[in-house]
């Protein structure tokens, strides 16, 4: 349930202990609140939910965009917290072409090797350029431009696109 939209400007801070408070255009304190995405693969940017510690929803943000910058940073540092999602920077190999297939990537985190049991796994998000890709353990990696990848990790990559 909704109780009400954004405000403008939305009075979002950090307490003492670290946690987000929303104060609503009603004077109304949330203390704890968590940011949560609705769409956080296909619109990523649309759609965020400031929950309340019981669960119910404080404030609705119809799109990123509509926050001020320091209050958009505060939620990207909460969401960053809560959603780990390595981008894939490189993929140095593959072990095949057909799936099940064991990738060798680097990544913002490092490097490391994902399985991917099918093709299906990878998400085609805006066009072929912007990617979600789930290894077989539930990790999800990023590519958020493949055009940005090195032309040998672009050369693998269309394999299975």
């Amino acid at each position: 349930m909704r109780e009400t939209s954004i405000q403008t400007p939305l009075d979002l801070q950090r307490d003492a202990h670290g946690c987000l408070v929303l104060t609503l255009a009603d004077g109304t304190r949330h203390v704890g609140v968590v940011p949560v995405r609705a769409f956080p693969m296909a619109a990523p940017e649309e759609g965020l939910s400031l929950m309340r510690s019981d669960g119910k929803e404080a404030l609705w943000i119809a799109h990123m965009g509509q926050l001020q910058p320091a209050v958009r940073a505060l939620i990207e540092q909460e969401l960053a917290a809560r959603e780990f999602v390595p981008t894939i920077l490189r993929i140095r190999s593959v072990s095949g072409f057909s799936t099940p297939s064991t990738w060798d990537v680097d990544t913002d985190r490092g490097p490391t090797q994902l399985v991917l049991k099918a093709e299906e796994d990878i998400r085609k998000l805006h066009g072929r350029t912007r990617l979600r890709i789930a290894g077989s353990d539930g990790l999800q990696f990023a590519v958020p431009d493949t055009g940005a990848l090195d032309r040998a990790s672009q050369r693998l990559l269309e394999r299975f696109l």
